[in-house]
């Protein structure tokens, strides 16, 4: 076994355990920081396949920014959290259960595909040029600019979200000030 080989099982191994912590974590911050741990193993797995910008994106993207962005939000939302609502809901078995259909659709669709033998390996293309066609990619109109703007309006929508949900209701703001 190579070093690459071992660095890329151990690191496989903290991604996928700090994913099962993201979901199983019960409280919210604690989530949010195995997050950022899975981001930066998914960030090394990019490293080592030698896809040094996606690493760079999934660091300056992913962990710098969205997680951030989580960690505000639960900040601005903490005081919802101290009500001491539960955070698993009564229909959590349909989630699980929607999980496993999915998965077991994907498997299927694996066992589907048909599998080809590469006899040579693929050839590295210019890494400018490669990068060029990536940023071609990302404001053609024809590629990858629909999920891109998505993407920023789901953020949008998801930091006046936190807002609205952190803001003190009438009521509630007049009661906090009389104690």
């Amino acid at each position: 076994m190579t070093t690459t080989q071992f660095v890329f099982l151990i690191t496989g191994a903290v991604t996928l355990g700090a994913a099962l912590m993201v979901v199983l974590s019960p409280r919210l911050v604690h989530a949010a920081l195995w997050l950022i741990l899975s981001l930066a193993g998914t960030a090394v797995l990019f490293v080592l396949l030698e896809a040094g910008f996606l690493a760079v994106v999934q660091v300056a993207i992913y962990i710098d920014a969205i997680a951030i962005l989580i960690i505000i939000v639960i900040m601005l939302t903490r005081r919802v959290m101290i009500r001491g609502d539960t955070q698993i809901t009564r229909n959590w078995w349909l989630g699980a259960i929607s999980a496993l259909i999915l998965f077991v659709g994907l498997l299927i669709l694996l066992n589907m595909m048909p599998i080809m033998a590469i006899d040579t390996l693929p050839t590295i293309a210019d890494a400018d040029q490669t990068l060029k066609d990536l940023g071609r990619s990302l404001v053609d109109v024809d590629r990858f600019i629909l999920p891109f703007e998505v993407a920023s309006i789901l953020l949008l929508a998801a930091l006046i979200g936190s807002i609205m949900i952190a803001w003190p209701l009438s009521g509630q703001a007049e009661s906090e000030g009389d104690q």
